[in-house]
């Protein structure tokens, strides 16, 4: 028998106890033995609950048991989650979590720490929710060179777009549907806004390329600024909006690595990822491109990979797992000036004509896109060029009077 501890019982956390008592006897069968929750930390009383008894509110409870080998941190936040996980390595407990904010600050003291004691500290959950890419791009794609990971990696937003795209809602009717629907936090700052995102491409960068990437390293944007206009732009164009987290390794191994709203091309397969659905394509010099697919989230997918983890830790007992980076460097990834891209630009202020026109003049070239706006608006394809360039070129064209509504990059080879 395996004693686990379950720090939090709340949409993950309370998941996690359904998993293991609904799929008991598989869960032993393929773990080669029991697993049982012995306690569950929660300041919240649940009087109701049929295994009430397992709660309690100290956590020093769970530290000083010896028969919990293993404990699932479900809280979320740095604070008092990493606390609680240090803690937990240092009383000689594996942990599992689904907590992408601290695996992406935190993950690489933790790992070392785990490594330290001949732990595991495991986080399949932390990036896809119920999508396996931590485990696979780890292990199956093992023999490759990573070249490239891109990602539709928040459902919140990618609901939000695909109702913009697919129903003509704005973005405020389709953040309020997501709200209402329960998509969407009531404060849904951290998706809206990119940060989500941009945590689990740390995390997947780090696995990826071995060194630790922090979040504030990454250039990062959310969708506030996508309008219908844009979007039916896109479209007469030939595709469509999606948030992504990209990371790509450049000649000098250092990354590139961006998040931020991008015309996706209906030639490729991120462009057709719609509602809730994430989508996560890793590029390997030997598998060319794989594309991992599914929902980031909800409660019982990711208390699946949550569980997952934990049976991999009741089989690696006394046999570490190999996940692990090295610390990270200011250095590693490159100012997002740096970046090579062609733009999406929305122009207004002058008439279609005067404003190919300035185009021309600023880029030399320009692919026009015909949609139907207003008569003093247009949109065009810039030709690739580092985002330093575009940016003194968009501020010369603002200097003439014309309005910058949208500046977007294009992803894709070009």
């Amino acid at each position: 028998m395996t004693y686990i501890a379950v720090i939090g019982h709340g949409v993950v956390g309370s998941g996690v106890v359904d998993v293991l008592d609904q799929n008991r006897e598989g869960i032993a069968h393929r773990a080669k033995e029991e697993i049982a929750v012995k306690y569950i930390l929660d300041l919240r009383d649940f009087n109701n609950l049929p295994y009430a008894k397992k709660f309690i509110k100290d956590f020093s409870v769970i530290e000083n048991d010896p028969e919990v080998s293993i404990v699932v941190e479900c809280i979320g936040g740095i604070n008092p989650a990493f606390d609680y996980i240090r803690r937990s390595l240092l009383a000689g407990k594996s942990v599992v979590t689904s907590n992408k904010e601290l695996v992406a600050e935190k993950g690489q003291e933790l790992l070392q720490l785990a490594k330290e004691r001949n732990l595991n500290f495991l986080f399949e959950a932390s990036v896809g929710g119920g999508i396996p890419i931590i485990r696979p791009l780890s292990q199956c794609m093992a023999a490759n060179e990573v070249l490239e990971i891109a990602g539709i990696l928040n459902g919140t937003t990618n609901f939000i777009l695909t109702k913009m795209i697919k129903d003509n809602m704005s973005f405020d009717d389709a953040l309020k549907l997501a709200q209402e629907l329960g998509d969407a936090e009531r404060d849904p700052s951290s998706d809206v806004d990119g940060h989500d995102a941009c945590r689990k491409i740390c995390i997947l960068a780090s696995l990826a390329f071995e060194r630790h990437v922090y979040p504030n390293q990454v250039h990062t944007e959310g969708i506030r600024n996508i309008t219908l206009q844009d979007v039916a732009y896109a479209n007469a164009w030939g595709g469509s909006i999606k948030l992504l987290g990209t990371v790509k390794k450049c000649a000098d191994n250092r990354l590139d690595m961006c998040v931020a709203p991008m015309l996706v091309s209906y030639d490729n397969q991120l462009s057709r990822v719609d509602d809730v659905f994430n989508a996560i394509l890793c590029r390997g010099n030997a598998t060319g491109d794989v594309i991992f697919y599914g929902r980031g989230a909800g409660k019982l997918p990711t208390a699946s990979a949550v569980v997952a983890d934990v049976i991999d830790c009741v089989k690696h007992v006394n046999a570490r797992k190999y996940l692990y980076w090295g610390t990270g460097d200011n250095w590693l990834v490159r100012d997002p000036d740096l970046q090579q891209t062609a733009l999406y630009i929305r122009l207004s202020g002058r008439s279609a004509y005067e404003l190919r026109a300035a185009v021309d003049m600023a880029y030399g070239k320009d692919l026009m896109i015909n949609a139907d706006g207003s008569e003093n608006e247009a949109a065009f394809i810039t030709p690739v060029m580092g985002m330093s360039d575009h940016n003194r070129i968009l501020d010369s064209l603002r200097e003439k009077g014309i309005t910058v509504e949208n500046a977007l990059r294009v992803f894709g080879d070009q």
